[in-house]
């Protein structure tokens, strides 16, 4: 179920992949149309909700709408804050890195604070999908963070050993602890490298937050694609020595 390290060399790619598999749900194209359906998760959820009788339609777009704001920020807060400590080399390398255990910051609460902010994000961006093809999404990219997980886990407790399963033993894998697990190894956090390397995690919530209220999916995804843009480029002013392999 792990994951190979082709597939971790270039995760980046496969999740642009399924992102776009589940905007364009091409098992929803018809004869002389291969255009995604006009519907989106966003207005299909709170319809649900209304026809079932568990709460007005406006009451429930609401709901749907600072869920997914929610959700957009939580995932930014995780993935700068496992950034700041991880640093950004390391976040956005193409090879595995186990020179040591990291348990300060997020990592003392939750073992994986990037995949878990990635996927808090994923929840975000799936309401502009077509209904099927965020259900779709959401379970492909789920399946695959886990992958990435566990190919990392087999990889760190064959580097680190003992110290390292001592460390998984006590941290959950995915659903933070309120208390913190480990005491606190020496680490200097990067804050300002971190939010430049999270600039799309940072922007979209942003985004969201200010242009949600126009219910225009296609002005939220045309941001996404700016945001993605402008977060690859800023890659290129990281410092040299936190630079992305």
């Amino acid at each position: 179920m792990k994951a190979t390290q082709f597939e971790f060399r270039f995760r980046l790619f496969i999740i642009v992949l399924l992102y776009i598999v589940g905007f364009w749900a091409p098992w929803t194209w018809t004869a002389g149309n291969y255009a995604p359906p006009s519907t989106t998760a966003w207005l299909a959820m709170p319809t649900i909700l209304d026809r079932w009788g568990w709460m007005h339609l406006d009451v429930a777009t609401l709901l749907v709408t600072w869920l997914a704001i929610l959700f957009g920020f939580v995932g930014a807060a995780l993935r700068v804050w496992g950034t700041a400590y991880l640093s950004a080399g390391v976040v956005h390398s193409g090879a595995m890195h186990g020179e040591q255990t990291m348990a300060a910051g997020p990592y003392r609460h939750v073992r994986n604070p990037l995949y878990l902010g990635s996927y808090c994000m994923a929840l975000s961006i799936a309401i502009l999908m077509p209904p099927s093809g965020a259900v779709v999404f959401l379970v492909l990219i789920g399946v695959f963070y886990l992958r990435l997980i566990l190919g990392e886990e087999a990889f760190l407790a064959g580097q680190i050993g003992e110290p390292y399963l001592d460390y998984r033993k006590c941290v959950p894998r995915l659903v933070p602890s309120l208390r913190a697990r480990m005491p606190e190894s020496p680490a200097q956090p990067e804050w300002g490298t971190s939010l430049l390397a999270e600039f799309l995690p940072v922007a979209y919530p942003l985004c969201l937050a200010v242009l949600a209220w126009r219910y225009e999916p296609r002005l939220l995804i045309q941001c996404l694609l700016v945001c993605f843009g402008l977060s690859l480029v800023t890659r290129a002013f990281l410092p040299k020595k936190t630079a992305a392999a």
